[in-house]
């Protein structure tokens, strides 16, 4: 995935009402941009240091910029777009960049399925193969050199385990697969200092068949694309 145009950068002064950013560009003069993360967004915000944000060409918009990328304080990138996880999930599914979620030739997003009016991700589907359902988790909370997800209380990630359960019960194929949107993250586990129950049902998930994935993004301030598979403690 390719910022186009490219982005722009200033320094982060604060996040707040999860929607909204303050930055300040290099002159000195201070912008409002949207923030397109409505979770905690834990050990991803930096005051002072960079960010990136593109710009929009829509009139209609009330904040022209939206934040794409965070500086660590160590010179790494996360990746603050949550909502690109499903879109890079997708370019490296039909990039066979994904060797394990190879071999399918329909690709389909946002089916209803399960049963707690849910809807998958992704589902792969072929004449030879049981369907396969894939739930896309991005992944940005590093903390004492690990990879962690959730970074707050998920009920909804919780269901999406239990939806995924209940698919491998009925003879399909479920995968859990984590986006890792930050270059310093080589591992990723549950969360269990921060949603017990996450961490209990993802156990319970890999013993009813679940498998669980994780590939970690390559960012630079033009790009971003998932690259290589990182290792996953269960």
């Amino acid at each position: 995935m390719q910022f186009i145009p490219a982005l722009k950068q200033g320094k982060l002064l604060k996040r707040y009402k999860r929607f909204l950013a303050d930055i300040q560009l290099d002159d000195g003069s201070e912008i409002t941009i949207h923030c397109p993360n409505t979770g905690s967004m834990r050990n991803c915000l930096f005051e002072g240091e960079t960010v990136w944000f593109s710009t929009s060409a829509n009139p209609k918009r009330k904040y022209a910029h939206t934040w794409e990328l965070m500086t660590t304080p160590s010179g790494g990138l996360i990746g603050i777009h949550s909502g690109n996880a499903n879109a890079l999930a997708e370019e490296a599914i039909n990039n066979g960049i994904i060797s394990e979620l190879a071999g399918y030739d329909k690709f389909s997003r946002e089916v209803k399925y399960g049963e707690e009016n849910s809807r998958i991700d992704i589902l792969l589907e072929a004449k030879d193969k049981p369907a396969c359902f894939i739930e896309v988790k991005s992944c940005t909370l590093l903390e004492d050199g690990q990879g962690y997800f959730p970074d707050a209380v998920s009920l909804r990630g919780q269901k999406h385990l239990r939806e995924l359960m209940h698919m491998v019960s009925l003879g399909h194929r479920a995968v859990l697969l984590f986006v890792v949107q930050h270059t310093e993250i080589n591992s990723v586990s549950a969360a269990a200092h921060i949603d017990p129950e996450y961490a209990k049902l993802l156990k319970e998930a890999v013993i009813s068949g679940v498998e669980v994935l994780a590939y970690r993004c390559e960012i630079t301030s033009n790009e971003i694309h998932l690259a290589q598979a990182c290792s996953v403690r269960v």
